[in-house]
């Protein structure tokens, strides 16, 4: 793609996401996740693949519907109340179908279904892209817009999606569905804490924006999309298979990794609001992510890929891609549990 082109592209996610950010008016904040939207789109389809050209269909039709139901609970909200303002949604009826509405947008079970399948049809780029950032205006008006609307629906949808996530990436041997199903189970815990503690929902996205940033740089230097591909890596280059590991163990929330802050934060934050219940299955559902976060592992650092002696030395083949962003990203992965208190303090 033409570098300026990707450039219009990149700036248009950019002002769609601080427009929807900005906006109070319903109208406004539509009008930005339609542009997130339309820019996505060539991303997606770049490449001129059947599978490329199939994803990015669903993704539209989907992201069409969603912001259909909006557009349209917005309408209901002016037409009973008389305001298009965002923190003035209290019809009840609007609030609900907004969220569900939103829930499609970002990929909440039981609206997920189109999540791994078009996450799988991406290079893994524009799959990072499509798992944080297009996250985020959607998830900023479900802050807004969470203060009205009933904590059952709010629960129902964050359990169901950490279940979900956590049971759909065992059978899985794509990486870009296993990570589709690892962005379900983070949204259910973003959105189950939201009422209770809206402070700790921005400590997981943040969490979550690094940790997935790692995996899919690193899968991207790696050039492996399926998990036998992973086997071979520990011979080609060892140390970044070693790091590769540990992020994913920090995706799973495990100490002393950077993952286990917003986990271990928002189990006591259930607890304190006397949800025992839902903080037990929560941990439970954690640790269904932590198997098929276990198999890759061991594809990857436990598995050596036959190989013979007069064969190629490719971990002395020079790379051509960046290393700063995987660096931090990776680095942030694996070594932020110990200033939890800081990112506390700048949380609240």
């Amino acid at each position: 793609m033409n570098p300026y082109v990707l450039l219009i592209f990149l700036t248009s996610l950019g002002l769609g996401t601080t427009l929807t950010f900005a906006s109070s008016h319903w109208l406004l904040a539509w009008m930005g996740l339609e542009i997130n939207t339309l820019a996505i789109i060539p991303l997606m389809s770049q490449h001129h693949h059947p599978r490329a050209v199939e994803a990015t269909t669903k993704y539209f039709l989907t992201q069409a519907t969603a912001a259909a139901v909006i557009l349209f609970a917005a309408t209901v909200n002016a037409w009973t109340l008389g305001t298009w303002e965002i923190p003035n949604m209290s019809n009840s009826t609007a609030n609900t179908m907004l969220i569900i509405a939103l829930a499609l947008k970002i990929g909440l079970a039981p609206m997920h279904l189109w999540m791994p399948e078009v996450l799988q049809g991406l290079d893994l780029p524009t799959g990072l892209i499509l798992s944080t950032w297009q996250k985020l205006a959607p998830l900023a008006l479900i802050l807004q817009a969470s203060q009205n609307v009933s904590p059952l629906l709010l629960m129902t949808l964050g359990l169901l999606s950490t279940l979900v996530g956590g049971w759909g990436g065992l059978n899985q041997t794509q990486l870009r569905k296993t990570l589709a199903y690892s962005s379900i189970a983070h949204m259910g815990w973003m959105i189950i804490i939201l009422q209770h503690a809206p402070q700790l929902t921005l400590m997981a996205l943040l969490t979550y924006i690094l940790l997935t940033s790692a995996a899919f740089l690193t899968l991207n230097t790696l050039a492996a999309t399926k998990i036998n591909a992973l086997t071979s890596t520990w011979s080609k280059n060892p140390p970044l298979s070693a790091t590769a590991a540990l992020v994913l163990l920090s995706l799973a929330g495990l100490p002393p990794l950077t993952g286990f802050i917003p986990k271990w934060l928002i189990l006591q934050e259930l607890t304190k609001q006397a949800l025992p219940m839902t903080a037990t299955i929560m941990a439970l559902a954690a640790l269904l992510s932590l198997y098929f976060y276990l198999r890759i592992c061991y594809s990857m650092t436990l598995t050596v890929s036959p190989n013979t002696n007069n064969s190629s030395t490719p971990w002395r083949t020079a790379t051509t891609q960046s290393s700063l962003l995987l660096a931090l990203s990776t680095s942030a992965a694996l070594a932020l549990l110990p200033i939890t208190p800081a990112i506390l303090t700048l949380t609240t």
